[in-house]
C-alpha cells in the first residue's frame, strides 16, 4: 500500500528503479525537468517530454489505454550534477485550469508495479501547468517530495523558470538556457562539491577569506568641505529591545540580538502585501497580483543558493520557505521563510529577501507591503519594515541578513529597493548592488 503525502511532505527512495504516473480528469502530457543545485537544466537534453522522450536517465513511456504517459526513473543512471528531477503535468487545453476539474493524483511506484507514494494535488484553480512532486538527492540517497506548484503562466513560464527558452505554441525542442537566468558561481573554492554536504563535514564549503569593505559597511564620510546630500554619521547598530518591535526605515540596521542576551539562532521572515482595490463600477475587486518571497543566499558576491516557490529549502537544510501564496488576499503574512542561522554555511556572507511579481504587476498596484523579522522560539515580531508608496518595479529588495565578518553576529538592514524582474532567476543577476 502506498504512502499519502501532502503538499510540501517527503519520504525516502529505497530502489533504484522507479515508475512515475499520473492521473488527470482531462487530457494532459507528463514531463520531467532535470535541474542542477542552481535550479536550471545544463542543456536541453536535461527537458524529457513528448517529442524528446529520452533523457539521462530517465524515459517517457506510453501508457495504459486511455491514460497518460509515465516516467520511468533509473536514479543510479541521473548524472552527479543532477540535484533533482521534477514530474510536470501540463493539460493539453491551454485554455483550460485545474480548478475545474478533479484534483490531479502523481504517485511514485518500483518497476514491481508496487506503489510507493501518492499526492493528490489540491488548491489548484487558473493554473494549466503544475510541478507535481519531485525526486531529489539528500545525504547520498534519494528522496521523494510533493510539490504542487501550479504555473498560471502555462508552459512558457514554467520552463523559462528552469533555464529553457521555447513559444508559448505547443512544445518543440527547447533552446539553450538564457545566461541571465544562470546565477554567476562564487570562486571557484567555495563551489559545493556534492561530498561536501555529508554530515560527517557539517556539509557546507569552506569559510570565505576576508572580505573587503563592502556595502555592508556604513560609507565614510564626505571629504572635508565637501558634504555630501543627504549624508549623516553613521550610528551604532542597536540591538533588539526587549518587549516591543521595532519600526524600521529605509536603510537602517539592527543587531540580530535581543538587549542584555545572546543572538539569536531561528528567526522567520514573514512577508505580507494587499492588492491594491480597484474602483468604478465594479468597485471594491482587487486587481489579481501574484507575488513571490524569495531569499538568495551569496558567499561574497557570488550566489551561492536561491530559496523560492520551486525550490523550498536551502541546499544545507538551514532555510525552508514555507509555500507559494498566489494572492496576497487574507489577514496575517502572505509568505513566510524560517531560518536557522546556526546552520548557515560559513561562507555564505548575505541573505537578500526578494520579492517578485510573476504577472509583471508592479508595485504601484500594491498596498501595504512589507517585511518582518518574527523569533521563531517565542513568536514575537521583532522588527518591521513597510514600504512607504508604490513603485513602477516589478521586483523589491525588501532587507537582507548579514554578517560583517566571519563569526560575527548577523545583522538585519531594511533596503526597499526596486528592480525589473518577474521570476527569481531574472532577479539574481541584479542583486549585487545590494550587497
Amino acid at each position: 500500500m502506498s504512502a499519502v503525502l501532502v503538499k510540501g511532505q517527503n519520504g525516502p527512495l529505497s530502489v533504484n528503479e522507479l515508475v512515475i504516473s499520473v492521473e488527470v480528469a482531462a487530457p494532459a502530457d507528463l514531463s520531467a525537468l532535470l535541474v542542477t543545485p542552481a535550479g536550471t537544466v545544463r542543456s536541453d537534453a536535461d527537458f524529457v517530454f513528448f517529442n524528446q522522450p529520452a533523457g539521462p536517465g530517465v524515459t517517457l513511456r506510453p501508457g495504459a489505454p486511455g491514460a497518460s504517459a509515465v516516467l520511468t526513473v533509473a536514479l543510479d543512471a541521473i548524472p552527479a550534477d543532477i540535484e533533482q528531477l521534477r514530474a510536470v503535468i501540463t493539460l493539453d487545453d491551454a485554455n483550460g485550469s485545474f480548478g475545474q476539474l478533479s484534483a490531479p493524483v502523481a504517485r511514485v511506484g518500483d518497476a514491481a508495479g508496487n506503489a510507493l507514494y501518492e499526492y493528490r494535488i489540491e488548491g489548484l484553480s487558473t493554473e494549466s501547468i503544475v510541478i507535481a512532486l519531485e525526486l531529489y538527492r539528500r545525504q547520498g540517497g534519494w528522496k521523494a517530495r510533493a510539490v504542487g506548484q501550479g504555473y498560471a503562466g502555462g508552459f512558457a513560464a514554467l520552463v523559462t523558470d528552469h533555464g529553457v527558452r521555447v513559444d508559448d505554441a505547443p512544445p518543440a525542442a527547447p533552446q539553450a538556457a538564457p545566461e541571465q537566468f544562470v546565477p554567476q558561481p562564487a570562486p571557484e573554492q567555495f563551489a559545493p562539491q556534492p561530498e561536501q554536504f555529508a554530515p560527517a563535514t557539517g556539509g557546507y564549503p569552506p569559510p570565505l577569506p576576508p572580505l573587503p569593505p563592502t556595502g555592508d559597511y556604513p560609507p565614510p564620510p564626505p571629504p572635508p568641505g565637501q558634504p555630501a546630500a543627504g549624508y549623516a554619521p553613521p550610528q551604532a547598530d542597536r540591538d533588539l529591545p526587549n518587549g516591543h518591535s521595532v519600526s524600521l526605515v529605509k536603510g537602517q540596521r539592527i543587531n540580530l540580538r535581543k538587549e542584555g542576551g545572546a543572538a539569536l539562532s531561528y528567526v522567520k521572515m514573514g512577508l505580507g502585501w494587499d492588492p491594491v482595490k480597484r474602483g468604478g463600477i465594479f468597485g471594491g475587486k482587487a486587481v489579481d497580483v501574484d507575488l513571490d518571497a524569495s531569499v538568495v543566499l551569496f558567499a561574497g558576491h557570488g550566489p551561492v543558493d536561491v530559496v523560492y516557490y520551486g525550490s523550498l529549502n536551502s541546499k544545507d537544510g538551514s532555510i525552508r520557505h514555507q509555500g507559494d501564496n498566489l494572492t496576497g488576499e487574507g489577514e496575517g503574512d502572505d509568505e513566510e521563510i524560517s531560518v536557522d542561522l546556526a546552520r548557515i554555511s560559513p561562507s555564505v556572507t548575505t541573505m537578500l529577501f526578494i520579492v517578485t511579481s510573476y504577472k509583471g504587476h508592479t508595485f504601484e498596484q500594491l498596498a501595504n507591503a512589507y517585511c518582518r523579522l518574527v523569533d521563531s522560539a517565542t513568536n514575537a515580531e521583532l522588527a518591521r519594515f513597510t514600504l512607504a508608496g508604490g513603485m513602477p518595479f516589478t521586483g523589491m529588495a525588501m532587507g537582507k541578513m548579514f554578517r560583517p565578518a566571519p563569526g560575527a553576529d548577523w545583522k538585519f538592514q531594511a533596503i526597499g529597493e526596486g528592480f525589473q524582474a518577474k521570476h527569481p532567476g531574472e532577479a539574481v543577476p541584479q542583486l549585487a548592488r545590494f550587497l
